[in-house]
């Protein structure tokens, strides 16, 4: 079912990928796809809001591969859960994000070595499908809240349906804890 108000139907649970404390003021949710150049471009935007917001915000990102028009997203998404599965999560977000145009099989294996993974392991979980439904699991969830893009920012569980540049984030941030 759809919120079609736009509100989060996924309460944050400590199995999302979280950065901040459980206390911030303000929780951002995002849904991405690591293959999308919106995504791309909103990834430094999402770090400077995250900078100038401090300890005041908890940063959550969820998997929407949008394999229709992108062909690698769905296998990034899951190096990612692989990587997590290592306790490096968030090493991988990022570089999956800094090298947009690397991600066929080859490359994230490339990926999991730069980071120190267990490169075996990791290989095995993308060769498994280990991480399949784990990234199912939030697209699912992005659907039912009504995401239809990415990158689709929610702001303390309510849609941001405005321009996610780093001024427009953070006034909406500051509403919605005023």
């Amino acid at each position: 079912m759809t919120d079609e108000l736009g509100r989060l139907t996924q309460d944050v649970t400590d199995d999302d990928h979280l950065q901040g404390s459980d206390s911030a003021d303000v929780t951002v949710v995002e849904y991405g796809d690591y293959e999308c150049s919106y995504c791309g471009e909103a990834y430094p935007i999402v770090r400077e809001v995250q900078q100038r917001i401090g300890e005041r915000m908890r940063f959550v990102f969820r998997n929407f591969p949008i394999t229709t028009t992108h062909p690698h997203a769905q296998k990034a998404a899951e190096a990612a859960e692989a990587a997590a599965a290592q306790d490096r999560f968030w090493a991988m977000h990022d570089r999956l994000y800094e090298h947009q145009r690397q991600l066929d099989d080859k490359h994230l294996v490339k990926h999991a070595q730069k980071l120190g993974l267990d490169a075996d392991r990791f290989a095995k979980d993308l060769a498994t499908d280990a991480y399949k439904e784990r990234v199912q699991g939030d697209f699912s969830s992005g659907i039912r809240s009504g995401v239809n893009g990415t990158p689709a920012f929610y702001i303390n569980g309510i849609r941001h349906d405005d321009s996610w540049d780093a001024d427009t984030l953070v006034a909406a941030m500051e509403r919605a804890v005023s």
